[in-house]
């Protein structure tokens, strides 16, 4: 008689077919396999690789986070994006009329960067050792020195600048105009406007696939736009239905795959090359930023209800639900470490503000 099984935090799960489809939420503690002499043989080895090939991926790839910390960040009012630059170890928080900046090993309050309002995001060009702040109530974005964090002068833009990112290709610095219905783009070296993209439509997030095309969703008209970056031009808009009100935008460059949050609780996968809509998953309410591991295949996504969904991609176009943290209601941003694989979420705590930082590695 030959027997295996799969044991996961303590829950034993058959090898059948239907049960090696459904990913664990908490980790595989140990896989064991025991072979005893007699019966057939050749079935037992194909059964051993179909586990193998199959679930040992997924069952590794699969998290169990769980609360590390929380750290206050002196002042209050509200926040928006968080980026985390994994090379020099920081955490960029947009807060209310400045950006905190955290040390993203020791969580330590590295400095503070002021007169920014309405911020909602920071880009960073390490290349020139500078980075961009968009300050939505002031309609301009403000530079500044990466090593001193002593702002530059500012520079105007569209209409309540948002969601902001460099472009590695062409060196430049995307900014999108939420009421301009548009993208203002910079030279990265040195701030100059090189030019104006119009959108036809507002944007929120926008990521890039450092080859020449760069992605941005238009939240009203339910669409992914995909623009190419040296000509300055909307090539191609794609219906996300039944994904609709998109926000959250990550990419997966190696399989060209678009991961789309929409606040009609949908997650949507797209082909970076087709704009086709292949694979759709609920999710919570008021998403509004996302993350994607290339090295887990995970991708990640935080809602305003207080959590944060991970998936794994089984393949291009096939995607699990592994986990859902919980985090705290209001909470509808994250940062994610690639290094540490550490889940960032920005929240408050009676009125001040705070970031609650988990971890699989408590």
């Amino acid at each position: 008689m030959c027997t295996s099984s799969i044991v996961l935090t303590g829950r034993p799960l058959k090898s059948s077919l239907e049960n090696l489809q459904e990913p664990s939420t908490a980790g595989l503690k140990f896989i064991r396999f025991c072979v005893v002499s007699g019966g057939n043989v050749k079935r037992h080895l194909v059964e051993l690789f179909f586990v193998v090939a199959c679930v040992v991926p997924l069952a590794f790839a699969a998290r169990d986070y769980q609360l590390l910390k929380k750290v206050a960040v002196p002042g209050s009012g509200g926040w928006d994006y968080l980026t985390v630059d994994d090379a020099a170890r920081r955490i960029y928080i947009s807060h209310s009329t400045q950006v905190d900046v955290l040390d993203a090993d020791s969580f330590a309050l590295v400095g503070t960067i002021p007169n920014t309002p309405g911020v909602h995001g920071v880009a960073i060009a390490p290349e020139f050792g500078r980075g961009y702040i968009s300050a939505g109530k002031a309609d301009a974005v403000v530079p500044f020195d990466l090593e001193t964090l002593k702002p530059l002068p500012e520079i105007k833009v569209g209409k309540k600048p948002d969601a902001i990112i460099y472009e590695p290709l062409t060196k430049r610095i995307y900014v999108m105009n939420g009421d301009s219905e548009s993208i203002t783009v910079l030279n990265a070296a040195d701030g100059a406007v090189v030019g104006t993209i119009l959108l036809g439509g507002g944007p929120e997030f926008a990521v890039s696939d450092g080859k020449g095309s760069l992605y941005v969703n238009l939240e009203e008209q339910n669409e992914t736009l995909h623009i190419d970056v040296n000509a300055l031009k909307v090539k191609e808009r794609w219906p996300l239905a039944p994904c609709a009100t998109p926000t959250s935008l990550s990419l997966d460059k190696k399989n060209h795959r678009l991961f789309v949050g929409c606040r009609s609780h949908h997650f949507a996968v797209l082909d970076a090359d087709s704009g086709k809509v292949v694979f759709t998953a609920p999710i919570g309410d008021r998403v509004d930023a996302g993350a994607w591991d290339p090295t887990t295949k995970l991708v990640y996504l935080s809602t305003g209800d207080g959590k944060v969904f991970i998936f794994h991609q089984d393949s291009p176009d096939k995607y699990s639900a592994v986990e859902e943290i919980t985090t705290k209601t209001g909470a509808k941003t994250m940062g994610y470490d690639p290094k540490t694989r550490r889940v960032i979420v920005p929240t408050s705590e009676s009125g001040t503000m705070q970031v609650m930082i988990f971890s699989t590695n408590p």
